[in-house]
C-alpha cells in the first residue's frame, strides 16, 4: 500500500472511532447517550489501535502531523515527506468526520445542542484561557511524542537472538499511551494532541449541512495546531538531548 494512502485510511479510521464515540455519547436518542468520559477516552485509544494496525506496515502510522514533525526533528523521518504525510492525515481526518456525520445524521437532526455538535468534530476548552489551553496541548503532545520516540527501535528477541515481531500487538502501547493521556490530561481542552484531528473535522463542521450547528469557533482553532506542534518539537529536542 502507498504510505500516503495508508495515512489517509489510518487517520480516517481513527477519526471515525474518535468522533464517532463523542457523537454516540452526546447526540440525542443514541444507545450510548451520556456514556461519559471513560467511554470517550477508551474509544479514542482503541481508534488509535485500529489506525496503527492498518497503516503501520506501510507508513509507520504517524496519523498525526505532530508525530511526523517529532520524528523528523530526531532524524528518524525525512523532512521532505512531512508535507505529504500531513496532507494525507488531513484528508483522512476529513473523511472520518464526514462518515460520522453520515452515520449519525438522524441524531444530529433531533439534537438541540450546538456546542455538543461542535464537540463531536473538534476540541473546545472547558475553561477558555488561551495561554492555559495552549500549555495543556503542549504538555499533552509532549508526553505523546516523547513516549512514542521512546518506543522506536524496541523489539523482543528469543534466546537465539532472532527478533520476534509483535505484529498488530505493536499498536497496543500507542493505544494505551493515548488512553492515559486522555484520562489524565484530557479534561482541560479535550486533548487534541493532533493538528489534523482538530483542523480537518472543524472544517467539515463548517461545511456540512448540520442542522442547528452554530459556530465552528475558528478563534480557538489555532490552539490545537500550535500547541501540538510546539509540544512535539520540545519532546523531540529533549529526546535528542538525553538519549
Amino acid at each position: 500500500m502507498n504510505p500516503y494512502i495508508a495515512e489517509i485510511l489510518g487517520t480516517m479510521l481513527l477519526i471515525l472511532m474518535g468522533d464517532g464515540v463523542v457523537a454516540n455519547v452526546i447526540l440525542k436518542g443514541t444507545k450510548g447517550n451520556n456514556g461519559g468520559w471513560i467511554v470517550i477516552t477508551t474509544s479514542w485509544a482503541l481508534g488509535v489501535f485500529i489506525g496503527v494496525v492498518v497503516a503501520g506496515p506501510y507508513s509507520g502510522a504517524h496519523l498525526n502531523p505532530a508525530v511526523s514533525i517529532g520524528l523528523a526533528i530526531t532524524g528518524q523521518f525525512s523532512w521532505s515527506l512531512v508535507p505529504g504525510y500531513a496532507f494525507s492525515q488531513l484528508v483522512g481526518a476529513a473523511l472520518g468526520a464526514f462518515l460520522v456525520y453520515v452515520f449519525y445524521r438522524d441524531h444530529f437532526a433531533v439534537t438541540d445542542d450546538p456546542a455538543g455538535k461542535l464537540a463531536i468534530f473538534c476540541t473546545t476548552p472547558a475553561i477558555r484561557n488561551y495561554w492555559s489551553n495552549f500549555l495543556s496541548e503542549v504538555i499533552g503532545t509532549f508526553v505523546l511524542v516523547f513516549v512514542v520516540l521512546s518506543f522506536q527501535g524496541a523489539h523482543l528477541e528469543n534466546v537465539e537472538g532472532t527478533q520476534v515481531g509483535l505484529g498488530s500487538l505493536g499498536a497496543l502501547p500507542v493505544a494505551l499511551l493515548v488512553w492515559v493521556i486522555g484520562l489524565a490530561l484530557g479534561g482541560a481542552t479535550g486533548y487534541a494532541i493532533n493538528p489534523a484531528r482538530d483542523l480537518a473535522p472543524r472544517a467539515m463542521h463548517a461545511l456540512l449541512p448540520i442542522p442547528g450547528k452554530g459556530t465552528s469557533d475558528w478563534t480557538y482553532s489555532w490552539i490545537p495546531i500550535a500547541g501540538p506542534c510546539t509540544g512535539a518539537a520540545l519532546a523531540a529536542l529533549l529526546f535528542l538531548l538525553v538519549r
